[in-house]
Formats: C-alpha cells, structure tokens, sequence
C-alpha cells in the first residue's frame, strides 16, 4: 500500500507493473490486519444526522459532469440530498450552482434539461437569469420597494475543475477545492474529464447504508461470486488489487485477466526489479536472470490493464475502464439504511454520431446492469443484516484494504471507535 503525498500519474506503468505482479502471484496489497466496525456505524439515526450536516453538507461534492452542460446556456436540474439544484453555463461560459427556489414564494423555475439564457418560475413568472439574477416581476408596482438585485436565486459556492461543477451545499460556506482533493487533485487532472463525451444516467434508490454502499466498490473480492455471470466476473481478476491513498482519498487497480499476457518468460513468476533471491515477484527487466518480464511490445497503460477506481470523499465513485468513465454519486436517503444512487457515464471519446451513440448505449446497458441488478440486488441483504443483526460488529479483511481506509476516515470524522 502507498500513501501518496506527490502528483502519481495514472499512466504510470508502475501501477501496470504491481498489478501486473499480484495478478502472477495471486496476490492482493492487504491492510496490517483485520478491522472490526460497530453496527451502529451504519444504523444509527444521529450518525446519519451529523454526516449529513457536518460532512456532506460542509465540504465540496462534484455535482454534475462539466461534460453534461458543454455549451453556453446549458443547463440541468438535479436533486441533492433533497435540494433542488439548477446548474447553468451563462453566456460567458462560467458554470454556476444556484438553488432552484424562486424568492418570491419558493416554486421552481426550472426543470429538467436544456439550453436557456433564462427561467420563469411557473407560480408568477418571476424570471430569472441563468447567473441567477431576478430579471423581470410581473405586477411590480406591488414590490415597488423591493430591490430586485437582493432577490436573484441562491448561489452556492462551487469551482469548475477537473472535469467536473463542485458545490458546497451550504450558501454561506465558501470552497477550497484543491485543499479538499489534495494529491488526488493531481491525478483527476491527467484523466482530462473535461473532454470526455457526457452520455446518460439513471438513478435509483437503494434499502442499504450509503457507507455500505460506496463499500461495494471498493473490493474485487465479492466478484466471482456477485459478478460471476457478468462481464466484470468475466474479465477481472477476484481478490485481486493495487492500492494507493490520497488523503481522505483511494484509488485501486483492479486488473482484468488479460493483464497475465504482459508478462513474458518460463518461470511463472513476475519481476518487479528489486527481488534478487527474496523470491519476491519482478516485473522488471528479465534479461538473463530467468524470472519473467515484461513483453517491451505491450502497453503499459494501466487503464488498457485494469479497472482504475477512485473513491472521491465522501460520496463518489470514479470507475475508468477502456473506454469510457462510470460516475457512480451515493448519498443518504433520509432512514440510515436506505440511500440514493446516481449512475451517470462518459465515453473518453465524445460520440459524433449514430452509431457511437448505440455503442455507448450497449456499454452503458451492460455497466448499469451490473451495479443495478448484481450489486445493488445483493447489498440490501447487507441492509437487512445491519438493521436486525444481534451481533456487536462486522469484521473486515486485510484483503479489503480500500474498505478499511473508507470506514477509517469516516470514523476519525464522527468520532466512532473501531476494533
């Protein structure tokens, strides 16, 4: 496991490389040992309460894709933890974040999607601009004293940047993006979000602990038996992952079964440089020492190897794969155990036409269709063991190194105690 305190590249093929040597030696990175978690970190109501106000509502949450409203006077409508929020791109291609709650008596301008320069609230026509200035008051002559430049819609502080419109839900917070990302900051600017083709999204609701659900993504080890059917079973190694942490941040590679095609040799074991008689794996230069190498003919890319998946604190899941980027938003729904997830994807190259669109959609289909209908079809079982279980805690594995490091941060902000 690497703690990362310096800019990490996401093509670095020394990912490739680590991956390339658990995948030979089927092995997994390991946290120092077992971790045991109370109930109570997923059921309880005040938990639920102080995550919702003192985390999700205090620090930045990457509201919508910048790729989602491209153009000047785009525009979408999306609800956050039961606010409605209207995201614009104004005439001067500037993004805002602005409650979507006319001042006058609190309808909503807008909804939906599309591209306007402004929105009239459907209860008395105020309009408003998309900067979220009040432009016009129908009858105004009974709001004679009123100056309209102290009643524009809400604006909440947000930043624009890699790839993505980020928020504060709170209206007099202010936002320090780079101080919230730290060195992960580094790493999201390299995927280039920005210039990735926004293609769909679906969201649902889920009976399970929004923890519990961001956990899913986090561990290969339920893959043979969640994924077994599905391309993910298919094509990705189980139990199976590099590990590296950015501060409240992950990221972990979990590679596909074709990465073993790297390496080249008789000996059956990888080389990363540094074993010498330790026995240890090498995925370095083989030359005449007998272990295996690498194929200098094969791409080292990591994201041509494996599934690269960021956990974005506190709520956001980043999956990269070939082709495209799943964006997977989890957040609390109100009761401790229940939760909403939104499941939008990218394609890394924007579709032109057509044909690209039917890819994108057939790609889209078949991800959903995992998170959907073998994930989320299992991890309400996990919520029905959470809210009835009569044991004291659940223990989690050294080989989930990614789930330990999300319910560790989760506890030093909550004050939880752990095992």
């Amino acid at each position: 496991m690497n703690v990362i305190t310096s800019p990490v590249k996401s093509t670095d093929e020394e990912l490739t490389r680590r991956a390339l040597r658990h995948a030979l030696d089927g092995t997994t990175d390991m946290a120092d040992r077992e971790l045991k978690v109370p109930l109570h970190y997923y059921r309880d109501p005040k938990i639920t309460e102080i995550e919702e106000s003192q985390i999700l509502r205090r620090v930045p949450l990457a509201i919508v894709p910048s790729a989602q409203i491209p153009e000047r006077n785009d525009y979408v409508v999306r609800t956050v933890l039961g606010d409605s929020l209207l995201v614009t791109r104004d005439r001067a291609g500037k993004s805002h974040v602005l409650l979507n709650y006319c001042r006058h008596r609190g309808a909503m301008p807008a909804c939906g999607a599309g591209n306007a320069a402004r929105f009239v609230c459907p209860y008395h026509a105020w309009t408003y601009k998309n900067t979220g200035e009040l432009f016009m008051v129908p009858g105004k002559s009974g709001f004679d004293s009123m100056d309209v430049k102290d009643y524009g819609l809400v604006e909440l502080p947000s930043e624009e940047r890699y790839g993505f419109i980020w928020a504060v839900l709170t209206a007099d917070a202010t936002i320090d993006l780079d101080a919230h990302l730290g060195p992960l900051k580094d790493e999201l600017a390299l995927w280039d979000y920005r210039s990735y083709g926004y293609h769909t999204e679906r969201e649902f609701s889920s009976e399970v602990s929004w923890k519990g659900a961001l956990e899913a993504f986090a561990e290969g080890y339920h893959f043979p038996f969640v994924h077994g059917e599905s391309l993910i079973g298919q094509n990705t190694l189980p139990n199976t992952g590099v590990y590296d942490e950015f501060g409240k941040h992950h990221r972990i590679g979990f590679p596909f079964s074709w990465i073993k095609n790297l390496a080249t040799g008789a000996t059956g074991k990888a080389d990363t440089g540094a074993s010498g008689a330790t026995g240890e794996a090498d995925t370095g230069a083989s030359g005449a020492t007998g272990k295996t190498g690498v194929d200098p003919a094969a791409s080292l890319d990591p994201s041509a190897n494996m599934g690269v998946i960021y956990w974005v604190y506190p709520n956001l899941i980043l999956g990269n794969s070939p082709v495209g980027v799943e964006i997977i938003d989890i957040l609390p729904e109100g009761d401790p155990t229940r939760c909403t997830v939104r499941h939008s994807w990218m394609g890394r190259i924007p579709a032109t036409d057509d044909d690209m669109r039917a890819l994108y959609d057939t790609v889209y289909e078949g991800v959903h269709a995992a998170v959907r209908d073998e994930d989320f079809a299992m991890l309400p079982q996990c919520g029905q063991g959470v809210r009835h279980g009569q044991h004291d805690h659940m223990v989690i594995g050294r080989n989930e190194i990614a789930v330990q490091h999300m319910i560790k941060v989760f506890a030093q902000e909550l004050g939880v105690a752990l095992g």
